[in-house]
């Protein structure tokens, strides 16, 4: 088998780039680790870009009788996404989508994340069908091939029921596109015998009514366990039978190359209410009595899943009074207007009169109050994964029941967390649909653990496949861990109906092996993921890879999750004495360390709340400990350190009008070559010195504190910009024109937020610099009297982070709005302009108000897609410039035409900006300077 890797590695080399096979064993366990709690280490991972190179591959694996597996985000949970042989990802080549009948339906490449198919869809009032919870991260591809659904889908707006067409490649690389009438013909040509197979076990289903009915009644439930069997009977055309068995088929059947969905309506007014009963019979009595109301999405939450919550922020303050009998209902109603939406809320109300609540939040359409308590349904998962035992795993099971049993089947789980001891154990879901979803801890590492799990899991497969002829998988994909009881849902003829699709679409059996079939009883006990102790910082991280979509070098090097897991797997040896792997080592350190950008983004999509940026800081403190002396030499010596950047500066500058800049960009070049890459990269966007000094100003208007960063003061405009004036200056004249008088701290030029420490993980001067800058600060504003302006958001963040007193720190965003607009005359200037929301802005939540101000002071504002941060990192666009390569590499192609300006709010960030999209960015200043009168 050995030799059949490396023929297949040396083949896949003539048309793949090196860089996109993966065989290092570290990266290949970074890359094929997902959300489950199984891993498989692949012998080789694959990054393919093309249609073309995924039947190249599959042709490639099927001569070799090599075993493959797809991967889109890998937020999946069960286990269908790894593989012990070839794991195959995808590129961002894979991102287009088309709008057709005006958003009636899409068309969406397998790496489309679906919050994006929602957001091109927002203007039309449309949405895809699918709600998956994490629909921020996964991907289109992910959600078809598990029938992914959610809080609002039900069974009615499924991948399954609005699938309107798709694109497909077969194991032995065969291709359809069941949307386009001559593929269908070709495909009719190269492969009759599937459609004939087709044909005859759908005829053979339908004449065996009693199978023909099991069928229908496991559908009316939510089901993704096993095949679609309800194409067989749903449809006549085996070209309808073949599209819809791919749905949930979890890449065992094919890859979904593209697919498009009848789209639903995503109605613009939006009710959510509170339900509270004192146990679970009342509350699932209300689930059936609003079934018969046009409500949305009715949630329910068992008295340990309401507790595990009870003390997070903005919780209603009964929660904690509730005992663990009580239940609750978060119901939500949609209306096309508020007529409609009034009457459905009080027709829900009149449906639930009669059953006694304890406690309620009232229906309400203030967004603030329904975020909260949504987001209290949505922490659920996460808040047991908080507080569980360092090593063990968080595992979510999800089952349906028919929902006039819910109640009795709610007390019967609940009877086995008891029995089995998973006190922690809590339970919510999709109650409409009977979907409940169960949370509990689960260690791996002994025998008895093991056979604790598997006894339960028996009795969980029992309770829900044969006595209440439910589903063991309604939306999460039956993946490894339900495999080896899919007969006992199905019964021996539907177990066999899927293993006679299974050789019809992959005879040899080489795409993802194990899933969904699997003749081993005791696979979900094999394989399991180990997480042991690694730092407090990231211990409880349930490697979900929501932080994936916003990190700046997922498509150089590593994400959150992957740094984690290489962190891991180097401390675990390390603690059991077992051999130090040095290229593990030298891998984490370029990968893990070295190229990631530290910003937080993964924080603010971490269910968990991790920051990995902050282990990293803490690793890099280690490195830069030899460094020490002279980090504290430039902090005490600030001002001699800027002046030091301002001279280099502006030999450069010199430099650059003797030779121009590609002699200057060869010379750069080689120096890097010399020094491995020591000596500063050198662009031709490089800014000149700033030799404007700030100055306050005292007419006995109102007052500002002003702090320019030490950026700002450093670095004064690029060669290509047209307003040749530093920030500096630009924003005193906003100042100005709203008439204030501008107070500026003593000792200016020894100050620093202290940011450039704190990224090299120096703590103790970082916080060194933040405080001496808040004593400034406190002074200089007269104790807080007066607001503090910072003209970058990064040092802005970085204060409100760091201080303690009571200052209003502003970045320029935020103080425009809020102090100086109403103070000004805003007139938008006739530019199309392009707008970079940095990462920092991104942190204090300032996204939308950023792109307000934009579109107040400029005709056309386009923010270009996939870039949540443009990895300059402070000073690694300089020194590992390919990480802002690798984060701006969407930019330039997004480019509007006629456009030659961009606009952004950290100096530092704008000079990579400028260098890979070909537009001069500068600060947002700047632009409302020129809008300002």
């Amino acid at each position: 088998m050995e030799q059949s890797y490396r023929l297949l590695a040396d083949e896949l080399a003539q048309f793949l780039p090196a860089a996109r096979i993966i065989t290092d064993p570290s990266l290949c366990l970074a890359y094929g680790t997902d959300a489950s709690f199984y891993r498989l280490l692949p012998r080789m991972v694959l990054r393919l870009a093309s249609q073309d190179e995924m039947v190249r591959t599959l042709r490639l694996c099927g001569r070799h009788r090599i075993h493959c597996t797809f991967r889109a985000a890998g937020t999946s949970l069960s286990g269908q996404a790894i593989s012990d042989s070839v794991l195959i990802t995808l590129t961002d080549d894979w991102r287009r989508h088309q709008i057709l009948d005006d958003g009636l339906r899409i068309s969406l490449q397998p790496g489309v994340i679906g919050a994006d198919a929602n957001r091109y869809l927002a203007p039309f009032g449309r949405k895809i069908g699918p709600d998956p919870a994490s629909i921020n991260s996964c991907k289109i591809g992910g959600i078809a091939a598990n029938n992914a659904s959610g809080m609002c889908c039900g069974t009615a707006q499924n991948s399954y029921r609005t699938l309107a067409g798709l694109s497909l490649v077969l194991a032995d690389g065969s291709r359809l596109d069941t949307r386009d009438e001559q593929s269908r013909a070709r495909f009719a040509e190269q492969k009759p015998a599937l459609l004939a197979g087709l044909r005859q076990l759908s005829e053979e289903v339908k004449a065996n009514p009693e199978l023909a009915e099991r069928i229908r009644h496991k559908y009316r439930l939510k089901n993704t366990t096993g095949y679609s069997l309800n194409a067989l009977v749903d449809f006549e055309d085996p070209f309808d039978m073949l599209s819809h068995l791919m749905i949930g088929s979890e890449g065992t059947l094919g890859f979904i190359a593209e697919v498009t969905y009848h789209t639903v309506p995503d109605h613009a007014f939006k009710a959510s209410c509170l339900l509270v009963y004192p146990e679970i019979e009342t509350t699932c009595l209300a689930v059936t009595a609003l079934a018969n109301t046009q409500v949305a999405a009715v949630e329910l939450m068992d008295g340990r899943a309401l507790r595990s919550i009870a003390d997070k922020a903005g919780m209603p303050d009964f929660i904690k009074d509730l005992d663990l009998e009580a239940s609750a209902l978060l119901v939500e109603i949609h209306g096309g207007n508020e007529a409609e939406l009034l009457a459905r809320c009080e027709q829900a109300m009149q449906a639930v009169a009669g059953f006694r609540r304890r406690n309620e939040v009232p229906f309400t359409q203030d967004r603030t109050t329904c975020a909260t308590l949504w987001a209290m349904r949505k922490g659920m998962f996460p808040a047991v994964g908080a507080v569980r035992e360092t090593g063990t795993s968080v595992i979510i099971e999800d089952v349906a029941f028919p929902v006039e049993q819910l109640a009795p089947a709610v007390r019967q789980l609940t009877e086995l967390f008891e029995r089995f001891g998973y006190d922690e154990a809590i339970i919510f879901g999709h109650a409409l649909a009977g979907n409940l979803h169960f949370v509990f801890t689960q260690g791996f590492d002994s025998r008895a653990e093991l056979k604790r799990y598997g006894g339960f899991m028996d009795a969980v497969a029992r309770l829900v496949a044969v006595d209440y002829q439910g589903s063991l998988k309604a939306e999460h994909g039956t993946g490894r861990n339900m495999a080896p009881y899919v007969e006992l849902e199905w019964g021996k003829e539907g177990y066999a109906l899927m293993q006679r699709i299974k050789a019809l679409f992959d005879p040899n059996g080489i795409l993802n092996p194990g899933v969904i079939l699997n003749d081993d009883p005791q696979a979900h006990l094999k394989d399991l993921k180990p997480l042991p102790a690694a730092d407090d910082i990231v211990d409880k991280c349930i490697e979900c890879g929501f932080c994936e979509a916003v990190c700046p070098s997922r498509d150089l090097s590593l994400t959150p999750r992957q740094r984690i897991v290489l962190y891991r797997e180097l401390q675990r040896r390390e603690a059991t004495d077992g051999p130090i792997d040095d290229s593990l080592h030298q891998v984490f350190q370029y990968q893990g360390v070295d190229t990631c950008a530290a910003t937080g983004l993964c924080e603010q999509r971490c269910p968990v709340g991790i920051n990995t940026g902050t282990l990293v800081r803490k690793l890099r403190a280690r490195r830069y400990q030899k460094f020490q002396p002279i980090a504290r030499w430039t902090a005490e010596h600030f001002a001699s350190t800027t002046s030091a950047v301002r001279l280099g500066l502006a030999a450069s500058r010199l430099a650059d009008k003797v030779l121009g800049d590609s002699a200057m960009t060869r010379l750069n070049s080689g120096l890097r070559t010399l020094s491995n890459n020591k000596v500063p990269l050198w662009l031709p966007e490089m800014p000149s010195a700033n030799r404007h000094q700030p100055h306050g100003s005292a007419q006995g208007r109102p007052k500002v504190v002003y702090f320019p960063s030490c950026a700002s003061r450093t670095l004064g405009q690029s060669p290509q910009a047209r307003d040749r004036r530093p920030l500096t200056e630009v924003t005193l004249s906003v100042l100005e024109k709203a008439g204030f008088d501008v107070l500026m701290p003593d000792r200016l030029e020894q100050l620093c937020c202290g940011m450039p420490y704190q990224s090299k993980g120096m703590e103790d001067i970082s916080r060194q610099k933040t405080a001496e800058l808040e004593a400034s600060l406190w002074q200089a504003s007269e104790q807080g009297r007066w607001p503090v302006l910072m003209d970058t958001s990064p040092c802005a963040q970085r204060s409100q982070e760091g201080f303690s007193l009571p200052l209003k720190v502003y970045e320029p965003v935020t103080f425009v709005l809020e102090q100086a607009a109403s103070r000004l005359k805003l007139e938008a200037v006739d530019e199309t302009l392009l707008l970079h929301i940095t990462c920092s802005s991104r942190r204090m939540g300032l996204a939308d108000k950023m792109l307000q101000l934009a579109r107040r002071c400029a005709t056309r504002v386009v923010v270009p897609e996939h870039i949540e941060c443009c990895g300059f990192a402070g000073d690694k666009g300089f020194t590992t410039p390919e990480l802002n390569a690798a984060a701006l590499s969407p930019l330039k192609a997004q480019v509007p035409a006629g456009c030659s300006r961009g606009i952004s709010n950290s100096r530092t960030c704008e000079i990579g900006l400028s260098h890979h999209s070909g537009v001069n960015y500068e600060s947002i200043l700047y632009l409302v300077d020129d809008a300002s009168r």
